[in-house]
């Protein structure tokens, strides 16, 4: 079963990094980036969960790993909305 939340983990960093590369709106490029974050969030749960107790410090990596995800992506949205309203004005 840890094998398939491997996979999976490894098709959403492929798909967000096929995103990244071919798209070139502002808003899809951070979903994309989200989307490769919670790949490799994804990965690391399921490396964690290969122990019996599951391991502590990829846990907390995850956990304030989406703390940062979350911060960094209002930021660039931030940023995103005012480069937009720059080219219109």
């Amino acid at each position: 079963m840890i094998e398939f939340y491997l996979l999976i983990g490894a098709l959403l960093w492929v798909v967000g990094l096929y995103g990244l590369l071919t798209r070139h709106q502002s808003l899809r490029r951070i979903i994309a980036i989200n989307l490769m974050g919670s790949g490799v969030f994804l990965v690391m749960i399921a490396l964690a969960a290969r122990h019996t107790p599951t391991d502590p410090l990829l846990v907390a990596l995850v956990v304030t790993g989406l703390v940062v995800a979350v911060s960094a992506t209002a930021l660039a949205l931030r940023l995103a909305t005012a480069s937009e309203r720059e080219g219109k004005s």
